[in-house]
């Protein structure tokens, strides 16, 4: 039985004394423990090597006290497993040395054996959840496969995603053939991740929100759809899409135990969108974390009024940025454990 379980009664919609609270990205790179392990191993070899994944998912539980753990690792190494090339440059970020743009290129990518490829993620979650000792949940994650695909097209981050909306817009037919292809790899890499042991599962689609209301449907939606109908049944999974407010309505609607929302979306609209009854994540900005504490506990409060304290999960409305002094994300979660309706 998990000693803190928080964070799956607010999944399950129960009620509760106040909301659970962890961070997107909260094993990373605010935390000067983490930049000591960045200076002696590259990011790929923090992913691979699962006592390294392990002590950076646990570091922020006893350093901030987050109500659940999320797993150290990175979406792209579903499409490294899938035979992709990728790199992780300095300042650049994900970086392909030979990009996608071509049918002959997706009919090259293989749908791997996820426990041979990526079977050091299955031994870290295994080591992560020993270490937890039952303390708090663990979530696993996979990226959505619009997301995934556009690295994989343009070969690097992007403001717009040009690239991969192009091949999507030019060669539906071999943009749909690599969505299918990431998605049927990423349900059996969850599967893998349930097995295992993870409590929770979360798929970030980061670029979702680069699409138009329509696009989503074809390019992303219906493949999350397909992630979630395929795990929904075997542990929680919350749906985040970044920039998807206008796709709220469908997600609800979709057998996800509760929805992401960034910050652009209020409260009021995100539970009004989402039709009032489900489980709610989020939004806090990132970048309101170099505010004062003193500012952030009252901005918190007033963020957890908004959304209601029950089918709610208060975090960030994406990733926590790397210059956030830990005290600021100290008092963000202190502000939640000691919130009172």
């Amino acid at each position: 039985m998990i000693k803190n379980d928080l964070f799956l009664k607010a999944l399950r919609g129960e009620t509760v004394e106040r909301p659970p609270v962890w961070m997107m990205r909260q094993a990373g790179r605010y935390l000067p423990d983490f930049m000591k392990l960045k200076e002696k191993y590259d990011f790929f070899t923090r992913c691979r090597t699962p006592e390294l994944a392990t002590e950076i998912t646990v570091m922020p539980i006893h350093q901030v006290g987050t109500d659940a753990a999320i797993l150290f690792s990175d979406i792209l190494v579903v499409p490294q497993a899938m035979g992709v090339t990728i790199e992780m440059k300095p300042d650049v970020g994900p970086w392909l040395p030979t990009p996608i743009r071509s049918e002959k290129a997706v009919n090259q990518v293989v749908v791997p054996n996820v426990y041979e490829e990526l079977g050091y993620v299955y031994e870290a979650i295994k080591m992560t959840k020993e270490a937890l000792n039952d303390e708090v949940p663990l979530i696993g994650f996979a990226g959505s496969p619009w997301t995934i695909l556009c690295y994989l097209i343009q070969g690097q981050g992007s403001k717009n995603f040009d690239k991969a909306k192009a091949f999507c817009y030019t060669e539906p037919k071999a943009a749909h053939l690599l969505l299918q292809k990431i998605t049927d790899t990423t349900i059996a890499y969850l599967k893998g991740k349930v097995e295992a042991g993870v409590d929770a599962l979360q798929v970030f689609d980061s670029w979702g929100g680069m699409l138009s209301p329509v696009d989503y449907q074809e390019f992303s939606w219906k493949y999350i759809q397909q992630i979630i109908d395929a795990l929904k049944d075997e542990v929680p999974v919350i749906a985040f899409g970044k920039g998807c407010w206008f796709a709220l309505d469908e997600m609800s609607k979709s057998g996800a135990a509760a929805l992401g929302v960034d910050w652009t979306c209020s409260p009021q609209n995100a539970r009004y969108l989402s039709g009032g009854k489900i489980t709610l994540q989020g939004n806090f900005d990132p970048s309101r974390l170099l505010s004062p504490p003193k500012v952030i506990k009252k901005m918190v409060h007033e963020m957890i009024d908004a959304f209601g304290k029950d089918k709610y999960i208060a975090n960030l409305g994406h990733g926590i940025l790397p210059n956030i002094p830990v005290e600021n994300a100290q008092a963000f979660v202190d502000a939640v454990k000691e919130y009172k309706a």
